[in-house]
C-alpha cells in the first residue's frame, strides 16, 4: 500500500479545513511564523501564479491532539496534520482569516499586508503606507464576511482620485487587480498525504528527512522532534518554562530573569548536558532514538532508558530554585543585565556545570555558586563558547568526567579558570582584546563587571555604579552612560574621525548622564582638571584606578592615552577577578599617626623642617626658608608624594610654630598657600593638604601631598627650578635629567 497520496488542495479549501479544525499542527515543528516580509513574499508568488512548493499532510485519526494553527483554539480534533508547510499555511490563515499569531518572543501579532493594485505591489504595511492612498493598508479586508468587490473598489477609486488623477486605463488596471487578488484563494496547492497506517516515529523521521537539507533547522529540532512523539510532555514543559521565562508569571513563580529569555532549545541543551553529559547533538538524535551505532537497528529499551535520563535531568533544569539560584551567580560575578552577556551559551553551559555539581556531586549551593561565578566571569571574559561551542563544551565536559567528589570537581573548576587566565593573558591577550570599537565586546562588558565587583563609582561622581542599574527600570536614559573621554567633536579638530578610532573601549567611561551632557564635546584638558581637583585625595586616587585613567591623562597624545588605558583596564579587571576568586592582596597600611612619623625619622616620604619662613640663626624671615619647604613640597609631587612636618627639627625634636610669628594658624596655612600659588602654581593645591596637629603641647604644621598630576616647577626668580624626592633628601634636576624624569614619571 502507498505511503501517501497526491492531491490537488484550493487554498479557500485549506483555510476553511483550519478553521473548522479538520487540519492542525502537530507538536512536531517549531511553533513561531515568519517575519512578515516572507509572508509578503508568499502572497507576491501566489498572486504571480508561481509554485510555492508542496504540502505535506498526515492523516492523523481521531484521537489526534494536534496543535491548532494561530492562537484561536478549536474543539475538534484535526485529522490532517502539516508535517511539512506549517509556515506558509499558518501565513495564509492569518492574513486570509485575520487572525493573530504568536511570534517567538510569545507575544501575538496580526500580519498586516498591503498592495497597491496600480503596481501590482506587495508590501508589510508601516506608518507611511497607511497614509498612502495608493495602497489598500490591510488586505485582509478582501476576504472578510460580506465583503463587497464592487462597493470596496469604488471606494478605493474614489479615496485615490482624491489625491491624483487616474485615466481609464489605471482606474480598470486598480479594479481588475483588486479583483484578482480577492480571488486568490481559489489557488491549487498540490498536496501529499501520509495515510493513516504511518506512524508517528515514521512521520518524525519523514520530517527529519525533507527538513535536513536546505532549511534552517539544526539538531535540537530534530530532538524536539522527537520529544514530541515519545515525550510529548517534556516538550511542553520546555515550551511553557521559556514562555514564562521571557514574558514574566504574571504574579505566579516563574523563571523570568533580567539576562535572558531562554528559547526551549536552549533549556534542552541544558537538560541533556545534565542527563547524556553531551554538548554535541548531532549524535544526542540517534541515541534517543535508540538506534545502534554499529547495526542500525533501533532497541526500544534502549531508547526509553535514555529518555527516563532526559526525563530526570530536565526535572532539575527547569527547577525554579535551581534555575534561579545559579542565575545569583552571574550578578555575584558582576554582571547585572541582558546588556552586559556577550554569550547566551556561556550562561546556559554554566547552567550545566552548577547541575552537575548539584545533582551529581551534592555539592553545598552557596559554595558552587561561588566557583560557577568564577567560571562564568572567565568563560565571558575569554569568549570561552563563542566560535564552535559545543566542541569546546565538550572538552570542558571530558575534564570533569570520573571526578570522585564534590570537593575535586570545585577544584577543576579552578582550575581550568586558572590555566585560562595566565599571567600572559593578563599582561598581553586582554589588553590586546580591549583595542577594539566592538560595542559587545567581552571584554567591555568584563571591565564593567570589573567596577561592580570593586565597588566603584561612576566617573567624577559620588553614586555607585552598582546603585545605579536597575535593569527593571526602562526610561528614556539611561541611569549612566557610555561617555568619550576625548569626545568625538574633539577629536574631528584633531583630524581622527574614523569611528573605529572614536570609538575604541579604551576611549570610553561610565558617567552619570547629566554629567554626559555638560561634558559635550569639550577637550578633555577643559574638562577633567577642574573635576578630577575637586575630589578628595582618597577619592581622586579610587577615581584613577576605578576607571584605569594614567596620570595626567588629559594632556596626553591619543593614541598613548589608548594603548595606557588599555593596559590599566586588563590590571583592573585582573584585580576584580582576584577579589572575586578571594585572592585579594592584603590591605594598605592604616594612616600613620604623628608620633609614628617622628619616630620614624626622615625617609623618602616624610621631611622635617622647623619653621616656615624664619632663620632661627637670625631670628628674621627669610626667603632661604621659604624655598627649602617648597622644594620638599615640590619634590613629593614630582615623586609619590609624601609629608612635610613643620615645627620639628632635623632631629625629630618638635619645636613648635612659635618662631614663625604667625597671629593664629589659619594665618599660617593661608601664608602656606599664597606661596604655593605663586611659586608653584594654582593647578597643585587640590594636591597639598595642610593640617595642624599637637605633640607633648607643642603645634605641628602637617603637610600631605599627593603625587602630583603634572610636573611642578618652583619660580625662583627668574628661573624655573625642578626638584624630587629620592631616599630622605630632595634632589635638585636640570638638563636632560628633567626631561628624562618627566617622560618616564608623567607619561
Amino acid at each position: 500500500m502507498a505511503l501517501f497520496t497526491t492531491t490537488a488542495y484550493p487554498m479557500s479549501s485549506l483555510v476553511e479545513d483550519i478553521e473548522y479544525g479538520k487540519i492542525g499542527l502537530p507538536d512536531i515543528q517549531r511553533p513561531f511564523v515568519w517575519p512578515n516580509k516572507n509572508v509578503r513574499n508568499l502572497f507576491d508568488s501566489l498572486y504571480r501564479g508561481y509554485p510555492v512548493g508542496y504540502l505535506l499532510f498526515w492523516e492523523t485519526g481521531a484521537d489526534s491532539t494536534a496543535k491548532t494553527i494561530g492562537s484561536k483554539e478549536h474543539l475538534k480534533a484535526p485529522s490532517l496534520a502539516i508535517v511539512d508547510g506549517q509556515q506558509r499555511l499558518t501565513s495564509l490563515f492569518a492574513v486570509v482569516k485575520d487572525r493573530e499569531v504568536i511570534r517567538s518572543n510569545f507575544n501575538k501579532e496580526r500580519i498586516r499586508i498591503a498592495f497597491n493594485p496600480l503596481q501590482e505591489r506587495f508590501d508589510v504595511a508601516d506608518a507611511s503606507i497607511l497614509k498612502d492612498k495608493a495602497y489598500i493598508p490591510d488586505i485582509s479586508i478582501l476576504w472578510k464576511p460580506g465583503f463587497d468587490i464592487f462597493v470596496f473598489a469604488d471606494a478605493f477609486i474614489s479615496e485615490l482620485t482624491s489625491v491624483r488623477k487616474l485615466t481609464a486605463t489605471e482606474v480598470g488596471k486598480a479594479k481588475s487587480a483588486i479583483s484578482k487578488l480577492q480571488g486568490l484563494p481559489q489557488y491549487s496547492f498540490t498536496t501529499l498525504t501520509l495515510n493513516a497506517s504511518v506512524d508517528a516515529e515514521m512521520v518524525a523521521e519523514v520530517f527529519v528527512r525533507i527538513n535536513g537539507e536546505g532549511k534552517k533547522l539544526n539538531q535540537s529540532d530534530f530532538i524536539m522532534t522527537l520529544m514530541s512523539v515519545f515525550w510529548d510532555k517534556g516538550r511542553a514543559e520546555l515550551e511553557d518554562f521559556a514562555q514564562a521565562a521571557s514574558v514574566g508569571g504574571k504574579g505566579t513563580p516563574s523563571g523570568f530573569n533580567h539576562f535572558l529569555k531562554p528559547f526551549p532549545d536552549q533549556l534542552l541543551r541544558a537538560t541533556v548536558g545534565l542527563g547524556l553529559k553531551r554538548a554535541r547533538l548531532q549524535n544526542v538524535y540517534s541515541a534517543l532514538r535508540g538506534r545502534d551505532a554499529v547495526t542500525g537497528e533501533v532497541d526500544i529499551e534502549k531508547r526509553d532508558a535514555q529518555f527516563a535520563l532526559l526525563t530526570q535531568a530536565q526535572a532539575k533544569t527547569l527547577n525554579l530554585s535551581n534555575w534561579h539560584h545559579f542565575l545569583s551567580a552571574l550578578t555575584l560575578a558582576g554582571y547585572r543585565h541582558e546588556g552586559m552577556i556577550s554569550s547566551e551559551t556561556a550562561i546556559i553551559y554554566s547552567y550545566v556545570l552548577y547541575l552537575i555539581g548539584l545533582v551529581d556531586h551534592a555539592l553545598d549551593k552557596q559554595e558552587l555558586r561561588q566557583a560557577i561565578a568564577e567560571f562564568f566571569f572567565m568563560a565571558s571574559l575569554t569568549g570561552r563558547y563563542t566560535s564552535s561551542p559545543e566542541t569546546k563544551f565538550d572538552f570542558d565536559l571530558a575534564q570533569l568526567r570520573g571526578i570522585p567528589d564534590g570537593q575535586a570537581y570545585l577544584a577543576k573548576l579552578r582550575d581550568i579558570c586558572s590555566t585560562t587566565l595566565t599571567s600572559d593573558y593578563w599582561t598581553i591577550t586582554l589588553p590586546s582584546d580591549l583595542a577594539t570599537s566592538a560595542s559587545r565586546s567581552p571584554s567591555r562588558f568584563a571591565y564593567q563587571a570589573s567596577l561592580m565587583l570593586l565597588d566603584a563609582r561612576a566617573l567624577y561622581s559620588p553614586l555607585k555604579i552598582a546603585d545605579m542599574i536597575d535593569p527593571s527600570v526602562k526610561g528614556t536614559k539611561a541611569t549612566f552612560e557610555q561617555h568619550h573621554l576625548f569626545p568625538r567633536g574633539h577629536l574631528t579638530t584633531i583630524a581622527i574621525t574614523d569611528l573605529r578610532q572614536v570609538n575604541q573601549i579604551a576611549n570610553f567611561a561610565l558617567v552619570e548622564w547629566p554629567d554626559n551632557l555638560k561634558i559635550s564635546d569639550q577637550p578633555p584638558s577643559a574638562y577633567a582638571p577642574a573635576l578630577h581637583a575637586a575630589l578628595s585625595p582618597k577619592d581622586r586616587a579610587d577615581m584613577m584606578r576605578w576607571h584605569a585613567l594614567p596620570a595626567n591623562w588629559w594632556e596626553m597624545e591619543y593614541q598613548d592615552f589608548l594603548r595606557e588605558r588599555r593596559g590599566l583596564m586588563a590590571q583592573l579587571v585582573h584585580d576584580a577577578y582576584r577579589k572575586l576568586s578571594g585572592d585579594i592582596e592584603p590591605e594598605a597600611p592604616a594612616k600613620v599617626s604623628i608620633q609614628e612619623l617622628l619616630a620614624n625619622g626622615e625617609t623618602d616620604a616624610v621631611e622635617f623642617k622647623s619653621t616656615l619662613r624664619t632663620n632661627l640663626h637670625t631670628g628674621q624671615v627669610d626667603e632661604k626658608m621659604h624655598l627649602a619647604s617648597l622644594k620638599t613640597i615640590a619634590g613629593f609631587l614630582n615623586a609619590r608624594g609624601g609629608t612635610l612636618m613643620i615645627g620639628v627639627a632635623d632631629d625629630g625634636k618638635v619645636v613648635g610654630l612659635n618662631a614663625d610669628g604667625f597671629a593664629n594658624e589659619d594665618k599660617m596655612a593661608l601664608h602656606l598657600v599664597n606661596l604655593i600659588r605663586d611659586r608653584i602654581g594654582e593647578l597643585f593645591l587640590p594636591y597639598i593638604h595642610p593640617h595642624f596637629d599637637e605633640h607633648d603641647g607643642a603645634r605641628v604644621m602637617v603637610v600631605q601631598c599627593e603625587a602630583g598630576p603634572k610636573a611642578a616647577f618652583i619660580k625662583d626668580g627668574p628661573a624655573h627650578r625642578f626638584f624630587v624626592r629620592g631616599a630622605n633628601a630632595t634632589a635638585e634636576l636640570s638638563g636632560n635629567a628633567v626631561t628624562d624624569y618627566v617622560k618616564a614619571r608623567f607619561r
